[in-house]
C-alpha cells in the first residue's frame, strides 16, 4: 500500500483491535483501519479529549514548528492555515474535523488510559483506568513520544505560594496580565512561551539551564489569494504539500548527508539568528558549547526580539531552590514570582509507559528494555506477540516530519494485521533479526552530530545513543513499503 494511497478491499477475518491512545497516529491508525474495511476496534485515551499534543500543550504562542500544510495526513490536506507555521488551536481543530469527517469518533473511549495488557496465548487482556477489562486478538500502542512531563528536581517547588505548572499542563485559568512570570528553560516551548508574554507581563524572568542553538524563519502569513488557490484550484494544495516536504527533505538530506558543508549551512543560520541580539554579554549567555544541531533547533521566529524586552531577564546563575515568594539562585540572590512554568521537556524514554505489558512466557515491557530499546523497525516487539506501535524507539526524529513518518509506519502494520487476518495466529519479531537491525541503526546514529556534537539531549538514551534514526523520509518509505515477513515468527494462537 502506498503511502497516503487508498488501501485494499479487506478479505480476511474481522479481529478485534485495541489502540492506546488518541493522538495523530491513534487517529490515523483509526482511519487507515476503517478504510481497510475493519471496524472492530476500540481506541483507548486517557484524556476527556483527542487530539494528543496539541490537546495538551495550550500555552500561550504555541505553534508547530514545521510548516502546518505539511503537517497534516497525505489523504486529508487542509488549505485553511493562513501561517506557515500553524497555532495550536488550529492544529487540533483540524485532527478533531478529520475524525469526525472519517468516522473514527464513535471509536473512541475517553478517560480510559490503558493500565495494563497481557498476552493470553490467543489475545491481550486489556485493563483500562475506566474499569473496562478488553480482549484483543491486536494491541497497538499510539501513547506517542513527548506526553509524559518531565518536572525537575528543584527543592521546595512545594512551597512556592503562586500557581506553578509545567508547559504542557498550562492552567488558562491562571491570569499572567501585570504579573511577574518565571518560566525555566529555553527549548522550543519555552522559546514560544517567551515569544508571546513580554507585551502581556510586568516581568518575564527566564531562567537558563542550557542555551539551544536557535533559528528565525519568518511566520509569513499567506494572503487570501494563496489560500483560495489552494482551496479552489484543484491539485493546488496537493503540490505545494509535496513542495514543502521535497524542501523539508532537502535540508535534512542536507544535514545528514552533506557532511560538513552541510551541517555549515545549518550552523549560518543559527549564527545569523544569534547575531540579532544586540547586547553582547547577551548573547554570549545565549550561545550554546556545543555544534549547532547537537540538541533539537529551537525554531521561532520571535524568540530573538522577545528576550531582548526591557522587561525581559535572562538567568543563568543556577537554581538553588523554590521559595514561596518565588526562586532562589545559587548567588543568594531570590528572584520574586506570581507564576511560575516549568518548560522543562518530556521524558522521551516513557512511550507507552507507565503502561505494563506482558507478553509470551511472562516477559515484561521493563525486561525488554532493561539494557536497550530493542524493538523491530520501531513498530514491534520481540515476544509481544501481535503488538505494534507507531512512533516507537528509533523512530526519526529532529529532521523528520511526524505524520509523514507515523503514515509510513502505520502502512507497514497494516500488513502484518493483514497477515494475522488471513492466516491467523500470532507474529512478532526474530529476536535476533530485530537486534541486528537495532545494531545498524545505532551504528548510522552515532555518526550524527546529536553522538558527536558534545551535548546532553532528548535524543539519548540512558547509555548515551541516540534514540532517532538517521533516515530520510523517503528512504524510510522504500524500506517499509513491503512488509519483511521472514523477520517474523508466526505462531498458531494457543487454544484454551
Amino acid at each position: 500500500m502506498a503511502v497516503g494511497g487508498e488501501p485494499a478491499a479487506f478479505a480476511g477475518k474481522e479481529m478485534r483491535i485495541v489502540i492506546a491512545g488518541a493522538g495523530l497516529s491513534g487517529i490515523l491508525k483509526g482511519i487507515r483501519l476503517k478504510q481497510r474495511g475493519m471496524h472492530n476496534f476500540r481506541i483507548l485515551e486517557k484524556a476527556s479529549d483527542l487530539g494528543g499534543t496539541w490537546r495538551d500543550n495550550r500555552y500561550p504562542g504555541v505553534s508547530c514548528d514545521t510548516p502546518g500544510h505539511a503537517y497534516v495526513y497525505s489523504f486529508a490536506l487542509n488549505p485553511d492555515y493562513k501561517t506557515r507555521y500553524a497555532p495550536g488551536a488550529e492544529i487540533l481543530a483540524y485532527y478533531r474535523r478529520v475524525a469526525k469527517k472519517f468516522g473514527v469518533i464513535q471509536h473512541l473511549t475517553y478517560n480510559a488510559e490503558v493500565l495494563s495488557a497481557e498476552w493470553t496465548g490467543r489475545s491481550w487482556r486489556i485493563e483500562a483506568a475506566n474499569g473496562e477489562e478488553l480482549e484483543a486478538e491486536v494491541f497497538i500502542s499510539a501513547c506517542g513520544r513527548l506526553h509524559q512531563p518531565k518536572i525537575p528536581d528543584i527543592p521546595g517547588l512545594a512551597d512556592f505560594a503562586g500557581p506553578w505548572f509545567h508547559s504542557a499542563r498550562w492552567d488558562p485559568s491562571v491570569g499572567v496580565r501585570r504579573k511577574r512570570v518565571g518560566v525555566i528553560g529555553t527549548g522550543s516551548s519555552a522559546a514560544q512561551i517567551i515569544s508571546a508574554l513580554p507585551s502581556q507581563v510586568e516581568r518575564l524572568v527566564v531562567f537558563q539551564r542550557s542555551p539551544h542553538w536557535f533559528i528565525d524563519p519568518p511566520n509569513t502569513r499567506l494572503s487570501l489569494a494563496k489560500r483560495l488557490k489552494l482551496r479552489f484550484i484543484p491539485g493546488e494544495a496537493r503540490k505545494y504539500y509535496e513542495k514543502l516536504h521535497a524542501f523539508g527533505e532537502g535540508l535534512a538530506r542536507q544535514r545528514m548527508q552533506g557532511g560538513e558543508a552541510g551541517q555549515q549551512v545549518v550552523a549560518d543560520f543559527a549564527h545569523a539568528a544569534l547575531a540579532k541580539i544586540r547586547d553582547p554579554e547577551l548573547r554570549r549567555k545565549l550561545t550554546p558549547d556545543y555544534a549547532v544541531g547537537c540538541k533539537r533547533i529551537v525554531i521561532c521566529a520571535a524568540f530573538a526580539e522577545a528576550i531582548q524586552q526591557p522587561n525581559v531577564e535572562l538567568e543563568v546563575e543556577g537554581i538553588t531552590r523554590v521559595e514561596a515568594e518565588g526562586v532562589r539562585l545559587r548567588d543568594g540572590r531570590l528572584q520574586r514570582l506570581d507564576v511560575l512554568c516549568l518548560a522543562t521537556g518530556f521524558r522521551s524514554d516513557a512511550y507507552m509507559r507507565p503502561m505494563t505489558l506482558k507478553g509470551k512466557d511472562g516477559v515484561t515491557l521493563d525486561e525488554l528494555w532493561a539494557d536497550s530499546f530493542v524493538n523491530y523497525r520501531t513498530v514491534a516487539l520481540p515476544q509481544m506477540p501481535n503488538f505494534f506501535m507507531i512512533n516507537g524507539p528509533f523512530s526519526p526524529g529532529g529532521t523528520s516530519p511526524i505524520v509523514r513518518v507515523a503514515e509510513i509506519q502505520t502502512g507497514y502494520v497494516i500488513q502484518l494485521i493483514d497477515r494475522l487476518a488471513e492466516q491467523g495466529g500470532c507474529l512478532y519479531p526474530d529476536d535476533a533479526r530485530t537486534r541486528a537491525l537495532v545494531a545498524e541503526i545505532q551504528d548510522r546514529a552515532k555518526q550524527t552530530v546529536w553522538f558527536t556534537g558534545g551535548c546532553e539531549s532528548w535524543y539519548l538514551d540512558r547509555n548515551g545513543v541516540p534514540l532517532v534514526d538517521p533516515v530520510l523520509p523517503s528512504e524510510m518509505a522504500k524500506a517499509m513499503k513491503t512488509a519483511h515477513f521472514a523477520d517474523f515468527v508466526h505462531e498458531p494462537a494457543q487454544r484454551l
